[in-house]
């Protein structure tokens, strides 16, 4: 299994980036969302987070094509493979719905907004209630993911920090996007938090002004 590349990206299509890993080249299908975040870095040096699958369908005669899906991030394709498992999406219908951050889909899904996942290209009303059906109660860590542009040198907090937080804050009364709302509020701030503990105390700090 192919999980990460790092190479120099020499091409940049609508659906694939070409990163030259000498002595070969490697096509990796790429979603609009990632496609947008590289255009500025044809040339430079790029690692992205894959996926290897096989393409096709030998049973109607066809032929097996062996290909990669890159992202930016793992927890990116952490929600692509959990996008993928809704019956009726699939490796191409999820990366052209992949439109936007990960994180706002997330949100869609977590507070079921059909109407806005329906927006997305090729998702339609009735794709959009089997994902939310199926995904609704796997997306806190996915909403919680703190957005690209951070103060440089942050060191990222650990995902189940976040995660542990995230239903403390519930246990404590919160309502979900309350909860979400604190602790995206308090990690902008690009400090590092060890424990839940400490986050808690940041937020509860953060909030009543101490």
């Amino acid at each position: 299994m192919i999980t990460k590349v790092t190479g120099r990206l020499v091409a940049l299509g609508e659906e694939a980036a070409t990163l030259e890993i000498p002595p070969m080249e490697y096509e990796v299908l790429i979603a609009e969302f990632t496609r947008r975040h590289l255009q500025s870095s044809v040339g430079q040096e790029i690692s992205l987070h894959t996926l290897h699958y096989l393409e096709g369908n030998v049973s109607s005669g066809g032929r097996l094509t062996p290909r990669l899906v890159g992202f930016l991030s793992t927890p990116e394709r952490d929600f692509f493979e959990l996008f993928c498992s809704v019956d009726g999406v699939g490796v191409k219908k999820a990366l052209r719905a992949m439109t936007q951050p990960v994180q706002d889909t997330a949100v869609m899904i977590e507070q079921q907004d059909a109407k806005g996942l329906s927006s997305l290209p090729g998702i339609g009303p009735a794709t959009a209630e089997r994902i939310i059906a199926k995904l609704r109660r796997k997306m806190p860590k996915f909403a919680l993911l703190v957005r690209r542009g951070a103060p440089a040198g942050a060191e990222p907090v650990r995902d189940s920090v976040v995660e542990d937080t995230y239903q403390a804050l519930l246990a404590l009364g919160h309502s979900e996007s309350d909860a979400r709302q604190l602790i995206e509020q308090t990690l902008a701030a690009g400090e590092k938090y060890k424990d839940v503990e400490s986050l808690l105390q940041a937020i509860y700090r953060r909030q009543f002004g101490q």
